[in-house]
């Protein structure tokens, strides 16, 4: 049975300019939900937009799962007239109506989990509803205009543990089998089943306000399922990191970066106590390269610009997970993976916004001694379990 999904992104966003593409923790608004289809039981997702900038980062940024495309949505299908429906519909006919089972996921909904498609995807596939959608049961008195209570009475107020609730659909995961879509033309009908979700994803984001709370959600979320255990990995952004982030150019570009000599020597005392090193950074730089195969660091990765989505398919290679990782990140790109990761740490001119995330800010700045520091502040923790 094929399952795929389609992310529906438009161009254009009234309330919030640039919506999709507005960094929230550091990353593009769409790719956290991109990142748990990825990782989900689906056989294939679809990013479908009339944006060709996010094609480009689609097509640049995934190219280590053959599970992404990116395709062009018709503009006439993407302004603000145009139904979710005639979106799928649109989609459906380009790739031919190539599945089983159609799921569609809201990049509003960045709180979504792998889990939540999955269980989404099991209402069809086990338990053969015919379509299925997520909600949430919130405990919340409603009231009509007139004054009048809509379930409860006023009289006979129930306890919270008492009261069933209500359950609210929070726009996040649908899904549905190909023969009532085609026939219904809507997102779910039929057999309808039903996954709960925590009460927090009912945030819609259509004000900075709203921004301002789900990014706190995120980095609250990412925090809390962080594991004590030994670091085997260190993994280092570049600029920022092992530089003071300055860079000297001449005429023909690129010239010179500064980089500490004594973080060379504490990276391979922590490669001889049997923890990687890892370099993974958002520039292309020759310089930096050369640097990296000079210390002998094999895993040194280029042009990342979705570092948490890379980090997480490379621990998956690695049979691992975020707990074994130390991450060095002085920047907002860095900030996913720092919350994500057992330890992270912030140079002492890191950005401020880093820096209140890191779990350890250093004595020593970036190019100054950083790595070195963190170096031996890894020895001393992994002790604890050799």
């Amino acid at each position: 049975m094929k399952k795929i999904c389609v992310i529906p992104l438009r161009k254009d966003s009234k309330g919030i300019p640039g919506k999709n593409k507005k960094k929230m923790v550091g990353r593009p608004l769409f790719s956290w939900v991109l990142t748990e289809a990825i990782f989900s039981d689906l056989d294939a997702v679809y990013v479908f937009t009339n944006d060709t900038e996010i094609i480009s980062y689609v097509e640049r940024e995934y190219y280590w799962t053959d599970k992404v495309f990116a395709l062009l949505r018709s503009e006439e299908n993407a302004d603000d007239t145009a139904s979710t429906e005639s979106t799928m519909l649109e989609f459906s006919e380009e790739i031919n109506h190539d599945y089983n089972v159609l799921c569609l996921l809201q990049a509003t909904s960045p709180l979504t989990l792998a889990a939540d498609i999955n269980t989404v995807l099991d209402k069809i596939t086990t338990e053969k509803y015919d379509s299925a959608l997520t909600v949430v049961n919130t405990h919340r008195f409603t009231w009509n205009s007139d004054g009048t209570p809509q379930n409860y009475d006023v009289f006979n107020r129930p306890r919270r543990q008492d009261f069933e609730g209500l359950l609210i659909e929070n726009g996040a995961v649908y899904a549905t089998n190909k023969e009532l879509f085609l026939d219904s033309k809507n997102r779910v009908s039929g057999n309808i089943g039903l996954v709960t979700m925590s009460e927090e994803t009912l945030m819609e984001i259509d004000s900075l306000a709203d921004w301002n709370i789900v990014e706190n959600l995120l980095m609250g979320r990412q925090k809390a399922m962080k594991t004590n255990q030994r670091i085997q990995y260190l993994v280092l952004d570049v600029d920022g990191v092992f530089t003071d982030g300055g860079v000297y150019y001449n005429k023909d570009g690129e010239m010179a970066k500064k980089f500490d000599m004594r973080d060379g020597m504490g990276l391979e005392i922590l490669r001889e106590n049997n923890v990687e090193v890892i370099t993974l950074t958002s520039e292309n730089s020759k310089l930096v390269a050369e640097r990296m195969e000079k210390l002998q660091i094999k895993e040194a990765f280029f042009g990342i610009k979705d570092k948490y989505s890379f980090l997480k398919q490379f621990l998956a290679t690695k049979n691992s997970s975020f707990g074994a990782v130390a991450y060095v990140g002085d920047d907002v790109n860095d900030l996913t993976n720092m919350c994500s990761s057992g330890w992270s740490f912030a140079p002492a001119n890191a950005t401020s916004i880093v820096k209140l995330n890191a779990d350890f800010v250093l004595g020593s700045a970036s190019g100054a001694g950083a790595i070195r520091e963190v170096c031996e502040t890894l020895l001393k923790y992994n002790k604890r379990y050799d």
